[in-house]
C-alpha cells in the first residue's frame, strides 16, 4: 500500500476518497478505463488491475425489513440476501430498487462506494475481507477503486463483519 493521497488528489476527489483522507486513513486509488459493455463492474476492476476477484469487493445495496443495508461482497461471489438479514437482526431482505440506492448514496450503480455515502446505511462486510491485507471497493465512480485494509473500511462505515457471501 502506497502512503496517503497527496492533497491535490482530494481536491479531484470523490466523497469516498475525501472521507478517508479526513479520517486519516491509508489508502491507494487505482484507476483504470471502463469499458461500458463489460458485462460486471467488479470483475473489470479485478481484470484492469490485475488483482484477484476476491480481493476486490462490490457494494450493493438492500432492503432489510424495509430499511436500505449497505453489503459489501467480493465480486468473485454474489450476496446472500438471508445471511444479510441475519446479520443486521432482519428477516427479510431484497435488492433495492437502484434509482433509490443511487439517489440515497449519492453515488450511480457501478460506482457505489460503501464510503463517503451521502446518507450513512448499516453496513456489512462479508466476513472473507479480513482473509486478505487490503481489499478494493469502489472509490465513487466506475473506473476507480480504492485499496484499503478491510479493518480501516469496517472502521470508517461502522461495519459489521459476517459471512454475507456465497461463491
Amino acid at each position: 500500500m502506497a502512503k496517503k493521497p497527496k492533497k491535490q488528489q482530494q481536491s479531484g476527489g470523490t466523497p469516498a476518497t475525501v472521507a478517508l483522507t479526513a479520517a486519516g486513513m491509508e489508502f491507494t486509488v487505482h484507476a483504470y478505463e471502463h469499458d461500458p459493455g463489460h458485462p460486471s463492474y467488479g470483475e473489470e476492476a479485478a481484470e484492469a488491475m490485475g488483482v484477484s476477484p476476491d480481493r476486490v469487493f462490490k457494494t450493493l445495496v438492500a432492503d432489510v425489513d424495509g430499511a436500505l443495508t449497505v453489503a459489501v461482497v467480493p465480486v468473485a461471489g454474489s450476496l446472500d440476501l438471508k445471511a444479510l438479514a441475519s446479520a443486521v437482526g432482519g428477516k427479510r431482505a431484497a435488492m433495492a430498487d437502484p434509482a433509490l440506492a443511487e439517489r440515497t448514496t449519492g453515488y450511480v450503480r457501478g460506482g457505489i462506494s460503501p464510503l463517503g455515502q451521502r446518507r450513512k446505511l448499516p453496513t456489512v462486510v462479508d466476513a472473507s475481507a479480513t482473509t486478505h491485507p487490503t481489499i478494493c471497493v469502489s472509490a465513487g465512480r466506475r473506473g476507480l477503486e480504492v485499496e484499503l485494509s478491510p479493518k480501516d473500511l469496517a472502521t470508517l462505515t461502522a461495519a459489521t463483519l459476517a459471512p454475507i457471501a456465497r461463491a
